[in-house]
């Protein structure tokens, strides 16, 4: 199944790093300690060092310390959030959804989508292009303002194509041939729910996996647009 967008792997590669500041940290936050407190112990009381510098380090020393230990925090707060993510996405299994991105996945079933244009164009070709940016299918369809539009992955010679994920763009022009703008979401019902990395919540969604947070609709199956 292919991931349409995800940061999977960021927080866990921030996790790691978090942990190896904090091994590399201690051994050089330690060793300062003990060095101020040895030079401390052993300044001349009527001509003392000049320590400053030394608490100036030490102030900074705490301060990396302590953004490291807030990170851990950060992290821990992360998984929970993600947990509850879960929890919230699983009740979207069965729904049709609604997501802000022109890729759809095309599985068991069509690739779906939805547009909405700026106003009612004279003319409205559809081009579906491939994960590598080929054109694989161009249609045009009855000028409107919204609609929806399905290709089952039939290729112009006859065969299917195949299993991933594809991309819908628009040409609308109005009567004086000036381009009209368009939005463009991808539409298909909830299969599963998965964490990728631990903190990211991916939606299945006819062989493709979206990130909860490019959802924007939810709504019954048989619902109409």
């Amino acid at each position: 199944m292919t991931d349409v967008s995800s940061t999977s792997g960021t927080q866990n590669n921030a996790a790691t790093q978090s942990t190896t500041n904090q091994s590399l940290i201690n051994p050089d936050f330690n060793m300062f300690l003990s060095l101020l407190t040895t030079q401390l112990q052993n300044q001349d009381p009527l001509d003392p060092m000049d320590t400053a510098q030394y608490t100036q380090q030490l102030v900074q020393f705490s301060q990396v310390e302590q953004s490291i230990q807030q990170s851990g925090t950060l992290k821990d707060i992360l998984a929970k959030l993600s947990t509850q993510d879960m929890t919230q996405a699983a009740s979207f299994i069965g729904r049709e959804v609604r997501f802000d991105t022109p890729v759809a996945g095309l599985g068991e079933g069509p690739a779906t989508w939805s547009y909405t244009l700026e106003s009612k164009p004279a003319s409205l070709t559809a081009t579906v292009k491939d994960a590598s940016g080929k054109i694989v299918h161009t249609e045009t369809l009855t000028p409107t303002e919204a609609a929806r539009f399905s290709w089952d992955g039939k290729l112009a010679d006859g065969s299917k194509a195949a299993e991933g994920v594809y991309t819908l763009s628009l040409d609308a022009k109005d009567a004086s041939g000036t381009a009209v703008a368009s939005v463009i979401n991808s539409i298909g019902t909830v299969k599963d729910v998965v964490s990728t990395d631990g903190t990211n919540v991916m939606l299945g969604v006819n062989g493709a996996r979206f990130p909860l947070a490019s959802l924007v609709a939810i709504s019954s199956v048989d619902s109409a647009e």
